[in-house]
């Protein structure tokens, strides 16, 4: 017979955690006690509940790990709430446990307490109370299968005071039977002979692959599908890193802030086949005009997220992994004539660039990273920063872009670099972010420089909420109402400012990284780009902080204006 606290700790060492993020308090102090007496799981302590849950978000990304946290009641468990939400949206597989007041308290506005599961029920997979004590082997057990089965996501497992005091059984179950929840394992062959039947008679075939390929790890099948059959292949902005971003099949991404090649491959399609995406309004713009003239072949493991948005011809509910195997089993190539020769010079007429743009550009600064490192895992945070990094940053493979797609997380970056640097120690970590974000969880230095982890956080610096700024410049009449996060607030942060060191911004975050142990260095040439990551290659005692001065009004460009079709696309004027 064992407490419900040491149960919990059992648990965790059954189902092979590594790492628990956690933040104490009084309704989770019985566990850390029990977490105290063991060495198996490393027990992180972040400096915000927040933090905590991208941390862990991060490490599952990164690792294809179930990613674990622990927070107390009421405050923390409403801190970790926009964290579940973000992993909710991208399908990350997390165990979220909460303490609670004793089962007696609730509902009588006892101190810390919330209906955490009432909260959060609507942006998690299944959240549940544990109400008897025993019940808590089964209901772990389960959570850890729900969250990493079917379509991955969050679980919430709230766990009151009386409960992990309660005495049980120490036997934890070794098999899980839910009534009613019965991911798909198999594929529909007829299904997909009848897709392969329709790419057969395809003159404009067009591969459009979301994170769902990555998540299931078929990014070798993919690979493989693609070159058997000479398809071209388009990303949505998770999709990224489905195949080699170098490849010479591959267009780039698509959407809102898609290429010109990749948007108009697929206005022009004749049959669209689409692996692991939701197509949400950031992919297809206005929804009446999206992919008017061609078949449409949808695989999800998600039979929900097929026919939401967009109506198809085909659907395939089936995992990313073992519907590719199964298309490369029964599809055979065909001529596709000069369509993909026509694509590839499309984005070679119309590249994504900045090259045309006068001194330091993020383009520059991502391409310092494409050139010097192998694989390295990357995390951004939200905005600007994000689009430059998916347009820019080469892609090797899967689980290197950690980025929030769905819910468009500001803060994710840093935090989320953090957890993959703990679950990667081995493995080069970045974290891009924007003047803006990194702010929402930059107290995470501390947490970095204590585990002395040797993560380079680079701060694209424009002195604006950049994303939002742009939109205030193109549709506003540049009326750049609460963006300016400048201490003069009429300032424009442009070329002659940076070149004469006119820059003023607080904080200085050179000097606020160096407050915490860190390395720092603000970088405002091309030419310094090179010192400045040879500080951070050099220091492995923990984080570094590059900050590179950019222009205010440099954009993320092409865009497509709200309400607008694809083919609508704001393109960079030439000159």
């Amino acid at each position: 017979m064992i407490s419900g606290a040491a149960y919990l700790v059992k648990a965790l060492q059954e189902e092979q955690v590594e790492i628990l993020f956690n933040y104490p308090g009084a309704a989770t102090i019985d566990i850390m006690d029990e977490l105290y007496k063991q060495d198996t799981v490393k027990v992180v302590l972040p400096r915000h509940e927040q933090a905590l849950a991208h941390a862990a978000d991060g490490y599952a990304r990164s690792t294809g790990k179930v990613g674990v946290c622990m927070v107390t009641s009421g405050p923390g468990a409403t801190n970790l709430v926009t964290g579940i939400a973000t992993a909710y949206a991208d399908s990350v597989p997390l165990v979220c446990i909460t303490g609670q007041v004793d089962l007696s308290l609730m509902g009588n506005d006892a101190f810390q307490e919330v209906d955490t599961v009432g909260i959060v029920r609507n942006v998690c997979k299944y959240a549940v109370t544990v109400r008897d004590r025993k019940d808590l082997g089964r209901i772990l057990k389960e959570a850890f299968y729900i969250a990493r089965t079917g379509r991955p996501g969050p679980v919430v497992v709230d766990i009151s005071k009386n409960i992990q005091k309660a005495m049980g059984s120490d036997e934890y179950p070794t098999e899980v039977n839910i009534r009613g929840y019965k991911p798909n394992t198999t594929v529909h062959v007829g299904q997909i002979k009848k897709a392969c039947s329709v790419i057969a008679k395809a003159k404009r075939p067009l591969f459009l692959l979301g994170g769902g390929v990555s998540i299931s790890g078929a990014n070798e099948l993919m690979t493989a599908l693609v070159e058997k059959t000479g398809i071209p292949v388009v990303t949505t902005l998770m999709g990224k890193g489905a195949i080699d971003s170098r490849h010479p099949l591959y267009l780039g991404n698509v959407g809102i802030h898609g290429g010109y090649a990749p948007n108009v491959a697929l206005t022009d399609c004749d049959v669209m086949i689409s692996i692991g995406t939701r197509f949400n309004d950031r992919i297809t713009g206005k929804l009446s005009t999206f992919a008017q003239n061609c078949k449409i072949i949808h695989i999800d493991v998600d039979a929900a997220s097929i026919s939401k948005n967009i109506k198809v011809d085909i659907p395939v509910v089936a995992d990313a992994k073992l519907a590719i195997e199964k298309l490369l089993e029964y599809i055979e190539p065909h001529d596709l004539g000069e369509w993909p020769k026509q694509l590839q010079k499309l984005k070679e007429e119309r590249p994504v660039t900045q090259a045309d743009e006068e001194g330091l550009t993020p383009q520059i600064v991502i391409d310092y990273i494409n050139n010097h490192y192998d694989r390295p895992i990357v995390a951004t945070d939200v905005g600007q920063n994000q689009l430059w990094t998916t347009q820019f940053l080469e892609l090797k493979g899967g689980r290197q872009l950690l980025t929030s797609g769905g819910l468009g997380t500001m803060g994710y970056g840093f935090p989320a670099a953090l957890g993959a640097q703990l679950g990667n120690p081995d493995r080069r970590v970045f974290a891009i972010c924007g003047d803006g974000g990194v702010q929402m969880n930059i107290q995470e230095f501390a947490t970095a420089m204590h585990y002395r982890l040797p993560m380079t956080l680079i701060v694209l610096n424009n002195g604006y909420l950049g994303n939002v700024r742009q939109w205030q410049q193109l549709f506003y009449d540049k009326r750049y109402a609460c963006t300016n996060l400048l201490m003069d607030e009429s300032a424009i942060v442009t070329r002659s400012m940076i070149d004469n060191d006119e820059f003023e911004y607080v904080p200085d975050f050179v000097r606020l990284a160096e407050a915490y142990g860190a390395k720092a260095m603000r970088i405002t040439k091309v030419k310094d780009i090179e010192k400045g990551f040879h500080l951070a290659d050099t220091f492995k005692e923990g984080p570094t902080l590059l900050e590179f001065i950019i222009p205010t009004e440099l954009n993320v460009l092409p865009m497509v204006p709200a309400g607008k079709s694809l083919s609508d696309m704001l393109l960079k004027d030439k000159k």
